[in-house]
């Protein structure tokens, strides 16, 4: 590479993420286009197993009244650091997968006669919870955190822009426009989000942010 890659992250990076960018000689720039507010909830009954597909789910459940009386139940999660911030506070993950539409098959076929009580945020994805209702599944849906969007002016000579959900793509097209900049998504939901608005996209080997930036370095290395 000749000139200096230069870079957008719609969320801030850690120091170890961010130096993977410079490390391989990218200019960075970063900015929350998302922001995360978690909700009070009253919860009556807990069901047999706990949903989590978010980390944010987890984090305002771990804020709630009756978090020791929620975490006598077995949780079924989306997501390696889904899965990891839950056990990290205690609770028991008997299932875990990268997406969403995998953790629909595996309980519509092996769990279908238990309930569930699914933690979600005010934007959560369909699949799950009408893949559930096709199947018949007993399910609660409890909203417990808000995604407000937060956007910002991106520079204009940009290269590449890294995207980690619909909703950072949304708050992104408020305020800009995206011309030849390759998009980095973190996932197949969030390139869907792109559709008919950009053809240069590449989506991550593994639904995470350290593979999103591995995925961006390694594009402009071959080129």
């Amino acid at each position: 590479m000749e000139n200096q890659i230069r870079l957008l992250s719609t969320k801030k990076l850690s120091e170890n993420q961010k130096q993977l960018l410079l490390s391989a000689n990218f200019a960075i720039e970063e900015a929350d286009f998302i922001d995360v507010v978690n909700k009070h909830f009253d919860i009556e009954r807990i069901n047999d197993f706990l949903i989590f597909t978010s980390q944010n789910a987890v984090e305002s459940v771990l804020e709630n009244n009756k978090i020791t009386e929620i975490k006598t139940r077995k949780c079924f999660c989306v997501g390696e650091k889904t899965r990891a911030l839950l056990e990290q506070n205690d609770f028991e993950v008997i299932v875990s997968s990268d997406y969403a539409s995998e953790l629909a098959s595996i309980i519509c076929n092996q769990y279908f006669k238990s309930s569930f009580t699914f933690f979600c945020g005010n934007l959560r994805r369909d699949i799950l919870p009408d893949s559930l209702t096709l199947a018949g599944v007993i399910f609660e849906e409890i909203e417990v955190y808000e995604t407000v969007l937060t956007p910002h002016k991106a520079a204009d000579n940009l290269n590449g822009i890294m995207f980690f959900s619909p909703s950072g793509v949304q708050s992104f097209l408020k305020t800009n426009i995206i011309r030849d900049e390759i998009c980095f998504c973190i996932g197949g939901t969030t390139a869907k989000s792109l559709r008919g608005i950009t053809k240069k996209v590449q989506i991550a080997n593994q639904p995470t942010i350290e593979s999103t930036i591995i995925k961006s370095i390694e594009f402009f290395n071959k080129i």
